[in-house]
């Protein structure tokens, strides 16, 4: 059976839930399409959490409006059109959801409410879990935020999802012209944020680390667990680029976000006895530090670090405190 006829059964399933009101059927067919949803509400905040707050009103909306679907389009694309006005919506309310200047020269801006997402919670479909191996990086995802919302929206719905600018124009009641205009803008402002990285977003990339990417990340877990500073040190490139959201500010240079950790306490007396275990989210590798003090018995959860690797060095580094994400799954000792 086509992919085509498979979906067509689902409008057809769907309309029937609608009519007899069972809600028991409607709650099946629209929750295979959680993972999705949420991933694009992610794309469009930054923030896990909110994207799971957006999804649960995206089916809330959905069972409101149940009426309004005719089959005509296809199920999945009209609650992705539902998701994407509800994220608009939200963000209309929000005016603090947009990038911050860091504070500091060429510390570019930051994204304060940026969260990370477990890859365990990406579609389980390959290619959809293949297409999001770029557009759920965090790179992507700050960049994205830099796009007024519904030039996001357009950037998003087109060339993440593929979408037809006739169907992008229908979904956020606009002109076909007012979508390839706001498109031409947003992808001016993500060549603007991501000099160095493709475009091409729809073209699946590889879902596994290179040799190169697995030898730093052990080097990087090594060191850390020797407290040797310099040895970070050497596995970052000079002009690292480090941010620990929701902590104001940006650090670039390897020299300052070590001098920051420094201050801080990073190497000295409560702060020099670390294990650490590797895992990945946002499609990223990401070592996760625990910490001994001399009054505890256990390495207890400190915080994930998310690199970004180019050429065996860490270019970008994303510390987030991992203590309160109960969602990435990590063990709370070791």
């Amino acid at each position: 059976m086509t992919d085509a006829r498979l979906q067509g059964a689902d409008e057809a399933t769907f309309i029937a839930a609608v009519r007899a009101e069972d809600t028991a059927r409607f709650a099946l067919l629209t929750e295979r399409h959680r993972r999705a949803l949420q991933v694009h509400c992610y794309r469009m905040l930054a923030n896990y959490e909110d994207s799971q707050d957006l999804t649960q009103e995206t089916f809330l909306r959905a069972w409101n409006k149940r009426e309004s679907f005719d089959g005509r389009a296809a199920l999945r694309t009209w609650l992705y059109r539902i998701a994407t006005n509800a994220c608009l919506d939200f963000l209309e309310k929000r005016n603090h959801r947009t990038p911050l200047p860091a504070g500091l020269p060429g510390g570019g801006s930051e994204v304060r409410y940026l969260q990370p997402y477990p890859d365990r919670m990406l579609p389980e479909d390959p290619h959809e879990s293949a297409v999001a191996r770029e557009t759920i990086e965090l790179a992507f995802i700050v960049a994205v935020q830099h796009l007024p919302p519904r030039q996001r929206a357009v950037l998003i719905l087109r060339d993440v999802l593929g979408w037809p600018a006739a169907t992008t124009a229908d979904a956020l009641e606009l002109s076909v012209a007012s979508v390839t205009s706001a498109l031409q803008r947003a992808r001016v402002t993500m060549r603007e944020q991501l000099p160095d990285r493709r475009l091409d977003w729809r073209t699946p990339a590889t879902h596994e680390l290179s040799d190169d990417e697995r030898a730093t990340v052990k080097a990087w877990v090594d060191a850390h667990e020797r407290n040797d500073l310099d040895g970070l040190l050497s596995l970052m490139r000079e002009d690292l680029r480090f941010a620990m959201p929701p902590d104001p500010g940006v650090w670039v240079t390897a020299k300052s976000a070590m001098d920051a950790w420094v201050s801080g306490g990073f190497g000295g007396p409560g702060y020099d006895d670390w294990r650490c275990i590797v895992t990945t989210v946002n499609r990223m590798p990401a070592v996760v530090e625990y910490l001994r003090t001399p009054d505890h018995p256990v390495y207890r959860l400190f915080a994930i670090d998310v690199l970004h690797i180019v050429d065996g060095k860490v270019a970008e580094l994303t510390g987030f405190p991992a203590t309160d994400k109960p969602w990435l799954g990590l063990p709370p000792t070791l």
